[in-house]
């Protein structure tokens, strides 16, 4: 496999949207961007994290000195959870638009680039709220500037415009997209992420996959998006038990970072359905539920559902996992059943039920994906109709 002639050790700029600074070492260059942004004149930022990983991984002594040299003021708000909610926005926004904050540095998985971006988006309209964002109630066109200097390799989010926050009140978790939010830069260092714990681990891998699964057979799939979703399979198919099996493997953490690296790309060109859109209610309902694991109990029975659709696209890019598949319609329970062994085979078999959920609990989570803004949206991308049926019938082959 060519992954073999690859020097991870050698940090490469990867342009896309977003200039991406790639590989083993990247975190260095934080001083380049700081640099850079000081030049275009901005002399404050707010910094968005967890409460620990930004400082246990060493991310934060390396951005703390660059901003220091740089002559950058800044602000901590260490406060994002997983599943970030409207309320860490706004506490965010207030306390970046009175530090006068005039660029976002996020350090961390997902949810800090996601709550990110929110505040992104309300520094350069200051009388929204995120209440507004995620309901849809205007249409941001700007936003300051984004430095994602991520921790995990999953979720993709610094690569891309999309962005999630939970709305806890209405039990909402939608989903936003916009040009504006595209991160100007992002780091993805292998040595970060050395620290994720073996459920973290597998749990962000397997988002890559879900991404890449619903991008390749999306109704806007295209070309591309399948291209990069067998190769995104392949990758983790390959590294995650490695990097189970050793946390502190570089060579692992580092393609299992390019694969989510490159899901991120891939859905933010051909979309995400049934999955995602089914997974966010249940992290809406129940906050400590980890969106990867929500993701994983339902993916055998989206592959069930959608495989009669898309068997030879599916058969193509599962075959790391599912190897005897031929793309016929007629294999979607042995395709289903073959992820599923997949799963149980790096140590998550859960279902619905481990994590509380009854089969009572379906017409609320039903109804919460045809109510929840966006999240209609990807229902109707779906490659099996956009029918509450096909809705219910996951969730209930998932518990």
């Amino acid at each position: 496999m060519w992954t073999k002639d690859i020097d991870i050790h050698e940090v490469r700029e990867i342009r896309t949207r977003t200039n991406v600074y790639f590989g083993v070492g990247a975190i260095q260059k934080i001083h380049d961007i700081a640099k850079d942004i000081k030049s275009k004149g901005i002399n404050k930022v707010i910094v968005m994290s967890g409460k620990h990983a930004y400082i246990a991984t060493g991310a934060w002594d390396v951005v703390k000195a660059a901003l220091e040299e740089n002559g950058i003021e800044y602000v901590n708000f260490a406060q994002v959870t997983p599943n970030p909610n409207t309320h860490h926005v706004n506490d965010a926004f207030k306390l970046a638009r009175d530090f006068g904050a005039r660029a976002v540095i996020a350090i961390g998985g997902g949810s800090p680039t996601d709550a990110g971006k929110s505040v992104a988006i309300l520094l350069e309209n200051p009388d929204k709220t995120a209440e507004d964002i995620y309901e849809f109630r205007f249409t941001p066109t700007k936003a300051a500037p984004i430095i994602s200097i991520n921790l995990t390799h999953g979720t993709g989010t610094e690569t891309n415009r999309f962005a999630v926050v939970t709305n806890l009140e209405k039990n909402f978790k939608p989903a936003i997209a916009y040009d504006c939010i595209y991160p100007t830069y992002a780091i993805d260092d292998p040595q970060l992420m050395t620290k994720l714990s073996p459920k973290q681990t597998r749990y962000v891998s397997i988002d890559a996959v879900n991404h890449v699964v619903e991008a390749a057979t999306s109704t806007v799939a295209s070309p591309y998006s399948i291209t990069l979703a067998k190769q995104v399979v392949e990758l983790v198919a390959k590294y995650l038990p490695k990097a189970i099996a050793n946390p502190e493997d570089l060579e692992a953490r580092y393609f299992l970072a390019y694969a989510a690296m490159m899901g991120g790309v891939s859905f933010d060109n051909g979309l995400l359905h049934y999955t995602h859109a089914l997974e966010h209610p249940l992290s809406a309902v129940k906050p400590d539920l980890s969106h990867g694991l929500g993701l994983a109990i339902l993916l055998p029975a989206v592959i069930k559902t959608i495989y009669k659709d898309r068997a030879a696209t599916l058969a193509d890019i599962l075959a790391p996992i599912v190897p005897e598949l031929k793309g016929t319609p007629d294999e979607a329970e042995k395709a289903a059943e073959g992820v599923y062994a997949w799963l149980k085979s790096v140590d998550v078999p859960e279902k619905l039920t481990d994590m509380g959920f009854k089969a009572e609990d379906v017409d609320k989570l039903t109804d919460l994906v045809f109510t929840t803004p966006s999240l209609q949206g990807l229902i109707d991308i779906g490659p099996s109709g956009n029918s509450r049926e096909v809705v219910r019938k996951i969730y209930e082959e998932s518990l």
